[in-house]
């Protein structure tokens, strides 16, 4: 019974933190439309992990979401999003300089609108685009 318990606790204690690339990379906290990411940044990848509960995400508008975090965070535009619900992991184009060392432009929580569906040149698209406001 004992070695269950220590094997669940060993289990549990790794959600939610980032993986072994970004594991030093600081973190920004950022929430857009209802879902709060924890993004890190480090050379041309961006991770975003999924920190507030939701009931049944589907990837798709988290994607779109996480997509929105990383560029806010990183100042870079987002060219493909990896992963599932809970990570991802964004590939990103910084127009030939690197990407920023310290955060960030913007941060914080951001209310968002769905304007259109031609959204980010993701592939496996077409994703929501939003309008987003800080708050």
């Amino acid at each position: 019974m004992f070695r269950i318990v220590l094997l669940a606790a060993a289990l549990l204690s790794a959600c939610g933190g980032p993986g072994l690339y970004f594991r030093e990379a600081p973190v920004q906290r950022i929430s857009v439309d209802g879902s709060v990411f924890d993004v890190r940044v480090r050379g041309d990848l961006a991770e975003a992990v999924r920190v507030n509960e939701q009931y049944a995400p589907r990837f798709g508008p988290i994607r779109t979401r996480a997509a929105f975090a990383m560029a806010k965070v990183s100042g870079c535009k987002v060219t493909e999003v990896r992963g599932d619900q809970a990570v991802a992991t964004g590939i990103l184009a910084c127009d030939g300089r690197p990407a920023p060392l310290a955060f960030p432009r913007e941060t914080g929580s951001f209310t968002c609108l769905e304007t259109s569906l031609r959204g980010f040149d993701i592939p496996g698209g077409p994703y929501p685009e939003y309008d987003c406001d800080p708050y």
